[in-house]
């Protein structure tokens, strides 16, 4: 029977690797740079900046909601999206940690 090896790394291992997972893709990254610039945006208007279809989209807006790295407000008919601030601060200060703990040859 198969178990979860995620007992023998710690909490916040889990966590960085869960925050990794979901920023590792360009296109979400490019999602996170224009919700810092614009504050707030609905996904249309990311698929007119995006080189994307607005399903494809979608998918990543879920992936970055569901890590916590943005929040999802209904505005009407729509989903207004906006960076989670705190959660995006805890990201980037564990992994400064991280790469700040790693001695590069």
């Amino acid at each position: 029977m198969a178990y979860s090896k995620a007992a023998h790394f710690s909490k916040t291992e889990i966590e960085l690797a869960n925050m990794a997972k979901a920023i590792a893709h360009p296109a979400r990254i490019a999602i996170l740079k224009y919700l810092a610039e614009k504050k707030e945006c609905i996904c249309g208007d990311l698929v007119e900046v995006l080189p994307l279809s607005q399903s494809t989209v979608s998918q990543h807006l879920k992936a970055l909601k569901d890590a916590g790295l943005i929040s999802g407000n209904i505005d009407g008919p729509k989903m207004c999206y906006c960076l989670n601030t705190g959660v995006c601060q805890t990201a980037w200060t564990m992994l400064s940690s991280l790469f700040k703990n790693i001695k590069c040859c």
